[in-house]
């Protein structure tokens, strides 16, 4: 007669490479085996909407003198109230150097002063986002997804301002984006018709080329000035961006791209507006289930949302709103906005983690935009969601500070997420009320 040990033995089939288990057999008994793995914690996510042309100033935010968790929901967002115990809205956040009216969504992410570089009009800085992912993205196939609209980088119509996406990189220059879901369905999901050998071709000619591009800017560093050593120490760091890429891109060129369950249809490409923002929150959610990535950006259509939706004046012209149909369009893109969210709410918290949790426990959401209202850039929008870094829900919060850094709550979220930085932007520290119980 065999020993329990034994049979334990006989139900494992061994081989050079892999160790296949039987199910558990009561009659086995539970002493005779080890107990079960735990489970890896499921990872943290981190994701930004950005709104475009600000809100109605009057009726978004819950009223101030109400803080807390007693507050009356603004009726104007009145989609979102069934997820009030888990999202916080914040007053009084700004950008203190970022005082143009139409530069929109370009350093929403960032905090960054465009004229901080003298004699340049222009200057952005890395945004958090992009600060996220190096330490996010290190385990999936992509580091960062960047989302826009049907429309392209010329969202000027949406209040963006200039930027490829919401996302800059570590030189501050702007990160491209999929702008239809089209593109980001086949982006993150669809295999290449292309053979193995000829992608490992294609990177190995990409890698060929910036070789000889590093030779060559090596033997002109001992020739030029300082000046213009500081220019090509800026272009070889963009190199180097593209040399990490490339890597990335080869380690995971033999990996099939996983499916989400259920299966994920290829969008209409006719898809615009407010039906667009819905496969966009659909296909975010895919993503997430295979963990194609961990952090994502979404610059959020509004012209062609509220034109979707039977307006007939641009997204500029509502904007410069004061009442009559200017002033009922703006809230009917704050209305559809709060639907957006709470349906992305809703598919998160009904997909499930291994562990049996989902999504949302473990992601921190942001819905804001940097324009309160027509060109006033105090009083950041914002609504914070999500179990993922920690944050305590469910409450109205009035910054004492009328110009409390944006930044300090791109700070807080990443050491909230296990992000160790030393600061983000012109932070000051954490915002110590999100985490207060």
């Amino acid at each position: 007669m065999h020993s329990p040990f034994q049979r334990t033995r006989r139900a494992f089939l061994k081989s050079s490479t892999a160790t296949i288990a039987l199910p558990f057999l009561e009659s086995f008994g539970h002493r005779a085996f080890a107990a079960a793995p735990k489970l890896a914690a499921p990872p943290k996510r981190l994701l930004y909407m950005g709104m475009g042309f600000g809100v109605t100033a009057d009726k978004w935010f819950p009223e101030r003198d109400q803080t807390g968790s007693d507050y009356e929901f603004p009726a104007i967002l009145n989609p979102l109230e069934k997820h009030r115990e888990d999202l916080t809205f914040i007053q009084n956040l700004m950008h203190k150097d970022s005082a143009d009216g139409h530069s929109g969504s370009t350093f929403w992410l960032t905090g960054a002063n465009r004229y901080a570089i003298p004699g340049q009009s222009f200057h952005n800085s890395v945004s958090v986002d992009q600060v996220a992912a190096e330490a996010l993205g290190k385990e999936t196939r992509f580091s960062s997804i960047q989302l826009g609209a049907t429309g392209g980088a010329n969202s000027n119509s949406d209040g963006h301002g200039p930027g490829l996406s919401l996302a800059w990189n570590r030189l501050g220059k702007p990160i491209a984006g999929l702008n239809t879901p089209v593109s980001a369905f086949h982006r993150l999901f669809s295999e290449s018709n292309t053979s193995l050998e000829e992608r490992q071709a294609m990177l190995n000619e990409q890698r060929s080329v910036l070789d000889t591009v590093m030779e060559n800017a090596k033997s002109m560093q001992r020739k030029i000035s300082t000046s213009d050593n500081e220019k090509l120490d800026e272009y070889l760091q963009s190199v180097r961006e593209i040399e990490i890429r490339l890597a990335k891109e080869e380690a995971w060129l033999e990996v099939p791209k996983k499916k989400p369950n259920p299966a994920i249809k290829e969008p209409n490409k006719s898809l615009r507006g407010y039906k667009e923002m819905g496969i966009m929150v659909d296909l975010m959610v895919a993503a997430m289930q295979v963990d194609a990535s961990r952090v994502f950006t979404y610059k959020m259509p509004v012209d062609t949302m509220i034109s979707s939706l039977g307006a007939t004046m641009s997204a500029h012209t509502m904007s410069h709103y004061s009442e009559g149909e200017r002033r009922t369009v703006s809230e009917m893109r704050d209305l559809h906005n709060a639907k957006f969210l709470a349906r992305f709410i809703d598919k998160m918290k009904a997909t499930k983690e291994a562990d049996g949790s989902n999504l949302f426990d473990h992601s921190t959401l942001t819905m804001g935009t940097n324009i309160f209202s027509v060109h006033t850039l105090r009083n950041c929008p914002t609504i914070v969601a999500g179990g993922g870094a920690g944050f305590k829900q469910g409450r109205s919060l009035v910054m004492n500070d009328e110009k409390t850094p944006l930044c300090n709550l791109w700070y807080s979220q990443l050491k909230g997420s296990g992000i160790h930085v030393d600061s983000f932007g012109d932070s000051t520290g954490v915002i110590e009320e999100l985490f207060e119980s």
